[in-house]
């Protein structure tokens, strides 16, 4: 059987996304063998893309997603049902590891798991690699080496991080469904909060909200971290509306004296900064994309009055709300 090059290399990860500056990419792998579960490995891969929609459309993603399917030739890979997925092949490249590693399993995992090249990929891989998840018969490979049910700490997300490597029981199709959306929203609930998580897993299944309670292994009750990263949310979707930095220690469930502090530890700035910040960029769009006098586009964006966005323009960006849209008009044209 011919094999990708797994000779040790330097070459890193290349993502598929652009890089922001704002924003760190996280690398998501699923590695396929003819015959596996398209309902399984799709549903991962689609939690992620969810991910990166609902947090991007927020204007403030942590983090993205990156998400490569793997193979051990790479190229076409049919699954169950005869659809064809494109896939990388396994090569050193991978050897720095990824943030989560996902093994669907098929026919070809019972040979894979015989296999002492593709294990030992399989190790090197885990050793660097922050979660590793089977799905459905891929628990057969990650017995194979070795790594079904281990726990290990390993630092990668700081000193306390660990590697949570989960082994699927078999179960229905409806039941795998489950659980290999449970593994991806679990991450996303670590990166990018409950709310988020919440918000893929109704988007992907419509009325799911009582069994998601279960899936992410949450009575209801929110983190504080989730309480302060929900109360940002709400600041920015409501940003324009004549709204406090108390209706947002409510909104948290917090004192305002602990939602001050929380939120300046959870975002690196107070509540009355993060506000203004979104009130700024809703008034710098309408500045650019609407013919509206200045007057009513502070009164649109929350700021009050054109004097008192004058003031905050100023201030901020040394230039008048008029000057900023005559600018931004240039730029956009040239």
């Amino acid at each position: 059987m011919p094999y990708a090059n797994l000779e040790p290399a330097v070459m890193g990860w290349i993502p598929t996304s652009t890089r922001s500056s704002q924003s760190e990419v996280r690398r998501i792998a699923i590695l396929l063998y003819d015959g596996f579960s398209l309902l399984g490995a799709g549903i991962v891969a689609e939690v992620f893309h969810m991910a990166n929609e609902l947090s991007s459309a927020k204007g403030r993603a942590e983090c993205t997603y990156d998400v490569r399917f793997l193979s051990v030739e790479g190229g076409n890979v049919a699954c169950s049902s005869s659809v064809r997925v494109w896939t990388d092949g396994l090569d050193a490249r991978h050897y720095g590891g990824f943030d989560a590693l996902f093994v669907a399993g098929g026919k070809g995992a019972d040979d894979a798991a015989g296999d002492e090249r593709i294990i030992e990929w399989v190790r090197r891989v885990h050793s660097k690699t922050t979660v590793v998840k089977s799905i459905s018969e891929g628990r057969k490979v990650l017995d194979a080496a070795g790594i079904g049910n281990a726990h290990e700490s390993h630092a990668r997300y700081g000193s306390s991080s660990m590697i949570h490597v989960v082994r699927d029981e078999q179960a229905s199709e409806a039941g795998d469904r489950y659980e290999s959306m449970k593994g991806a929203l679990l991450i996303v609930k670590r990166d990018l909060g409950l709310d988020v998580s919440r918000g893929v897993a109704e988007r992907l299944m419509p009325g799911s909200a009582a069994k998601l309670v279960s899936l992410l292994g949450d009575s209801g009750a929110a983190t504080a971290g989730d309480k302060i990263r929900a109360a940002a949310r709400w600041l920015q979707d409501n940003c324009e509306r004549p709204i406090s930095v108390v209706d947002a220690a409510q909104v948290a469930a917090m004192s305002e004296r602990n939602f001050l502090r929380r939120f300046k530890i959870e975002m690196g700035i107070t509540p009355s900064d993060y506000l203004l910040q979104a009130r700024l960029a809703v008034t710098c769009a309408l500045l650019t994309d609407s013919e509206l006098p200045v007057d009513k586009i502070a009164r649109r964006s929350g700021m009050g009055n054109g004097d008192r966005l004058a003031k905050i323009f100023r201030k901020r960006l040394l230039i008048s709300p008029t000057e900023y849209r005559m600018q931004s008009r240039r730029d956009s044209s040239g």
